[in-house]
């Protein structure tokens, strides 16, 4: 598996031959947009900065969209959407919580997620989580100490930020990491196999934000 991050809250997953892309920027959105083909496209809010389907459509390469709550089966690939609540872009939002099970690994993207605690039945619905994905910049989602401390509550083996930069309050991404007490260094991507997450618990990996597609 490979992981991409792209900026904002967008994530492109590759697995195999298949490509999962995670809330992606649209043309109406005021961020640097990204094109590439995706089997699956998953956006957890409907708001310029997630939703740009038509941007990850290339050739044969056509995704079936997942725009909230239920379950589902694509290719193999088994995805959980949970209700919650986001206030991205100054309104309050649906924002869908997604857990995407592949390669023997459980993925959780929480979105545009508002709120530091999630409902304990929201809770049991997510399976052991692998690798988090968590919004830590604040501006209508988590806000950096409220991020960690709910990513940790969540025991996942692996931390990964999002919604920082443009799109998060200044300094988002040093606020997370010192709560965290961690400084590690950015990654242009991550490739990863379930035997890489032995003994990992609740570490933090950052990645770049990486242009290219």
């Amino acid at each position: 598996m490979v992981i991409t991050y792209l900026g904002a809250d967008f994530l492109k997953v590759q697995f195999g031959d298949i490509t999962l892309a995670v809330n992606p920027i649209s043309k109406e959105s005021k961020l640097k947009q990204t094109r590439f083909g995706a089997d699956i496209a998953l956006v957890s809010a409907n708001h310029p900065d997630l939703n740009g389907v038509d941007l990850v459509a290339r050739g044969e390469k056509q995704p079936l969209a997942i725009t909230g709550p239920g379950e589902y089966e694509v290719k193999g690939v088994f995805i959980k959407g949970l209700p919650s609540a986001s206030y991205v872009g100054g309104s309050q939002k649906i924002n869908t919580i997604y857990t995407v099970s592949l390669e023997n690994m459980n993925l959780c993207f929480l979105g545009v997620l508002d709120g530091d605690k999630l409902p304990p039945e929201t809770v049991e619905e997510l399976d052991e989580i692998d690798v988090l994905f968590v919004p830590i910049g604040g501006e209508g989602a988590l806000a950096p100490a409220a991020a960690y401390k709910l990513a940790v509550s969540l025991e996942p083996k692996l931390i990964i930020p999002t919604h920082y930069g443009n799109v998060g309050a200044k300094d988002a991404l040093k606020v997370f990491l010192k709560e965290a007490g961690e400084s590690p260094k950015a990654e242009e991507k991550l490739t990863l196999k379930k035997k890489d997450l032995e003994g990992k618990e609740a570490d933090i990996l950052v990645l770049a934000e990486n242009d290219k597609s």
